[in-house]
């Protein structure tokens, strides 16, 4: 499966919302939400978008024989409609840095870092009856539920906690993490930051086992793992120091084992251990993309799976579960040239900033970059 989305304006960051459609989908066609932000010219013509992606069908050769055409009968209707895209736009205060969602009870909200150096959380349920009801009236205007402006500069960082419902933490580019909380109203934001990065703080992920550990890397080269029960001058449990050659940019907590992904700005991939963190080594290296990684996720239903994007316009996909072969097996095939893990390049975008697997849709994954955005799924997950 291959489509294509564009916005105007770039989004350069988005999340994937979750749907009642069903967990586990494989059946064409597929729909997907998501919840973006524009970086357009003019501070005032950014954007907050929810999208509907609906009629994503199988994508087919055009010699594909009487055989294939048989499998899917029934929706051969269906099959060779074209995708429908449904939005819903409300103004949004400065370009968007980063955007991540999350359910709250049964409440869509979203958290996006402004380039004004703001953190706004919107409540999404009129966009998504909106796209969900295209006849309806358009949702042109719309307040955030919830704006912190104590970080005093911009940020990239922001993650929602998997585990406890509404807590948030964010990172700016002062090295400065704050942890939300619920409270009545909104929500309680420490304005104690959390000490011990140097500069800036570039992504966080929150464990997906403790409730009060998260993660962090910076530009400062360091991953550091928090305990956000101490006292923020202590929180800081853990640290790899020089964890990359150069800024890192991106890490991701698999879900299923102890290990944080990092990439960064040297073009490498890491995988860490975290039962052998304090050596300060990573348990797996991996060196194919030429520029900056620019985005990094374990895939959610298979544990040995990830992808990564880079500056060089590439989507990659691993599995580290495949195993070097002999000589004599690869032969002289170019791809001896290429990591084994290494399954599958996707490419035809231009400045690739973030990926995200679909967690409802096994396999589906969608990337965002200057050119616009990609929903493909391939043979090899």
């Amino acid at each position: 499966m291959y489509h294509e989305a564009q916005t105007g304006a770039p989004c350069l960051s988005f999340d994937i919302l979750r749907d009642n459609l069903g967990e586990n989908r494989t059946a064409f066609p597929h729909t997907c939400y998501i919840v973006c932000g524009t970086q357009a010219p003019k501070v005032t013509g950014n954007r907050l978008i929810v999208m509907k992606m609906s009629n994503l069908v199988r994508t087919y050769k055009e010699n594909d024989n009487e055989d294939s055409d048989e499998d899917d009968d029934e929706d051969e209707d269906d099959e060779y409609e074209k995708p429908n895209l449904e939005v819903s736009l409300v103004p949004h205060p400065g370009g968007v840095n980063r955007i991540r969602a999350a359910m709250v009870g049964d409440v869509h909200l979203a958290a996006s870092w402004s380039e004004l150096g703001h953190v706004y959380i919107w409540n999404l349920t009129k966009q998504l009856q909106a796209v969900d009801t295209p006849a309806s009236p358009s949702v042109d205007s719309l307040e955030p539920q919830f704006a912190f402006k104590g970080h005093m500069c911009e940020g990239y960082a922001v993650d929602w906690s998997p585990l406890v419902p509404g807590v948030l933490a964010t990172g700016d580019c002062n090295k400065n993490i704050h942890i939300w909380r619920p409270a009545s109203g909104g929500w309680h934001v420490d304005q104690r930051p959390l000490i011990g990065h140097s500069t800036s703080v570039e992504d966080i992920q929150w464990s997906p086992t403790e409730n009060s550990v998260l993660a962090s890397c910076s530009v400062d080269r360091t991953i550091r793992i928090w305990d956000t029960n101490s006292e923020p001058h202590k929180a800081c449990k853990l640290t790899a120091a020089e964890a990359h050659d150069r800024d890192i940019n991106v890490i991701s907590w698999n879900r299923n084992d102890a290990f944080i992904l990092s990439g960064g700005d040297d073009g490498v991939i890491k995988i860490w251990d975290l039962r052998r963190f304090k050596s300060g080594e990573p348990v797996a290296v991996f060196k194919h993309h030429t520029s900056p990684i620019t985005s990094v996720e374990w895939n959610p239903k298979d544990s040995t799976v990830f992808a990564a994007s880079g500056s060089d316009d590439q989507v990659t996909l691993w599995d580290l579960s495949v195993e070097r072969e002999t000589e004599e097996q690869i032969g002289h095939d170019r791809a001896a040239n290429l990591p084994p893990q290494l399954l599958f390049i996707h490419q035809g975008q231009s400045d690739i900033k973030e990926l995200h697997w679909h967690q409802q849709i096994p396999g589906v994954i969608i990337s965002t970059a200057h050119s616009g955005f990609n929903v493909f799924k391939t043979i090899s997950v």
